[in-house]
């Protein structure tokens, strides 16, 4: 489902938490509840299986000090990320509360059909959807790529080591978030290479893209686009040359936070 857009970010590990809420028109939606057996976690007694273990992170400046306990770890995380994007950036787009579970629940809700938007991790992004047509039929305007611009022109900018760097830091509070989320064996990290890997898939449409309104909300014309996970329709809606330059953030990003480079890329199921 399309829906308004309200993301933006102010640093990529979180493109996939900001990234992904891009609505079309705002509607409350309750968050899905979590799989009993979540794909990459352990069995229900163990530890858990862990398939990309973080790497060392020591030696950044935005990555220093004790990590503090998750209550408090708004202000700490954004005076850290502020380093990374910059100020303005973090008070512009990043909510100023509940940072990290809004990340963690957005990003593990990314190859869902929804994503939950009153969890979300930023600010709305102004502007409004445009679509040329009537109801039966319509197609994305591409003034909506515009939209998306000021955001990509900041992700552009990070510097992944440095970003990755504050993540792993501040590793303990997003494991701690999704443990607490419903994955008491699951290890997070694993997860969002997973749905990275996601993102990385994402088609690129070529032509038009048709739009229909059955109700309220715009869908995707096509079953096959609509039936794609909430995050690669997110990037199909910023259009190819956003979703270029996300993807290419994303690979950067899934190198930081795996031992190994990015070696394949493979489609959802």
């Amino acid at each position: 489902m399309i829906n308004k857009p309200i993301v933006g970010v102010a640093a990529l590990i979180f493109v996939l938490a900001a990234g992904g809420v891009y609505y079309l028109k705002s509607r409350n939606t309750p968050l899905p509840a979590a799989p009993t057996a979540p794909a990459g976690t352990a069995p229900a007694t163990g530890e858990p299986a862990i398939a990309h273990p973080l790497p060392d992170a020591s030696g950044s400046a935005a990555a220093s000090g004790p990590v503090p306990d998750l209550a408090n770890s708004d202000l700490p995380l954004r005076d850290a990320l502020a380093q990374v994007g910059g100020a303005d950036a973090v008070k512009d787009y990043l909510v100023p509360q509940d940072v990290i579970r809004r990340m963690v629940v957005t990003i593990d809700n990314l190859p869902r059909q929804k994503v939950a938007v009153d969890k979300r991790p930023v600010n709305a992004t102004a502007g409004s959807f445009a679509a040329d047509g009537d109801e039966l039929q319509s197609t994305l305007n591409q003034r909506n790529f515009e939209r998306y611009k000021p955001l990509v022109a900041v992700i552009r900018k990070l510097d992944m080591q440095q970003l990755g760097a504050v993540y792993i830091h501040f590793y303990p509070l997003f494991q701690q978030s999704y443990q607490n989320l419903g994955y008491p064996n699951g290890y997070f990290n694993d997860r969002l290479v997973e749905v990275i890997d996601v993102m990385l898939a994402t088609p690129d449409p070529k032509g038009p893209i048709k739009l229909v309104r059955p109700n309220v909300m715009y869908t995707f014309a096509d079953p096959a686009l609509e039936a794609r996970p909430a995050g690669q329709k997110l990037l199909i809606r910023m259009g190819p040359e956003n979703a270029q330059a996300i993807k290419a953030k994303l690979t950067e990003l899934r190198t930081v936070v795996t031992a190994a480079p990015l070696k394949h890329q493979k489609d959802p199921q």
